[in-house]
């Protein structure tokens, strides 16, 4: 219990910080002194990615606090569907201020250069997403079945949002959104320990 909070309040101060200088990065503004970010850039280009890849997030974990009544599962998937939906709505508002689109033509994950990987078939658009399959599967599951399947489906959907957080990290320019994008993958990686430890608790496992 003492993890899932401390987790949640790790991840609610990386939103204020980021939240609090949010129009200074309009202009690039702050401490890089950077320039609005081009349609095609990383810094873009993460920010309508992962916009995608937290609505799923969202998505899921509503779907489970509906399919069980265990207080651990339900208060992850709440802290993880607050913490994506804030993130999101910080992604889009960049692209807002800076005049950007919020879709692109280009296929996702361009911006790191992976553009030509073989889009995941039926609905999982880039790394970690969920299936509609499995979208579906879950929302027929309930009590430890779900919490398993959400715990499961949730460390991939972390793993394949670090990825993306890392790359981030290593090619926005945008200062605050680097500062967010490893933010996402701090967290991220304390919940995939926790995750870990409440799948053991339930005689299950990540999958491969």
């Amino acid at each position: 219990m003492r993890h899932v909070g401390w987790i949640a309040g790790a991840a609610a101060a990386v939103l204020v910080a980021a939240g609090a200088i949010t129009y200074a990065v309009a202009d690039g503004g702050g401490d890089s002194g950077t320039r609005t970010p081009a349609a095609d850039s990383a810094d873009a280009g993460f920010a309508r990615d992962m916009a995608v890849h937290h609505q799923q997030a969202v998505e899921m974990s509503y779907i489970v606090r509906d399919r069980t009544k265990d207080v651990e599962v339900r208060r992850l998937a709440y802290d993880i569907a607050q913490t994506q939906a804030n993130q999101r709505g910080m992604l889009l508002g960049w692209l807002d201020l800076w005049e950007l689109p919020k879709v692109s033509a280009d296929a996702p994950m361009t911006w790191m250069g992976m553009g030509d990987m073989s889009s995941g078939k039926d609905g999982s658009l880039m790394p970690g997403m969920a299936t509609n399959a499995e979208m579906k599967r879950l929302g027929t599951l309930n009590g430890k079945q779900a919490e398993v399947f959400y715990l499961q489906l949730m460390t991939d959907h972390h793993k394949g949002g670090i990825h993306m957080a890392e790359g981030c990290v290593a090619k926005c320019t945008v200062g605050v959104e680097k500062r967010l994008a490893q933010g996402m993958v701090d967290a991220q990686q304390s919940e995939i320990k926790l995750m870990a430890d409440m799948l053991k608790a339930r005689d299950a496992k990540a999958r491969d």
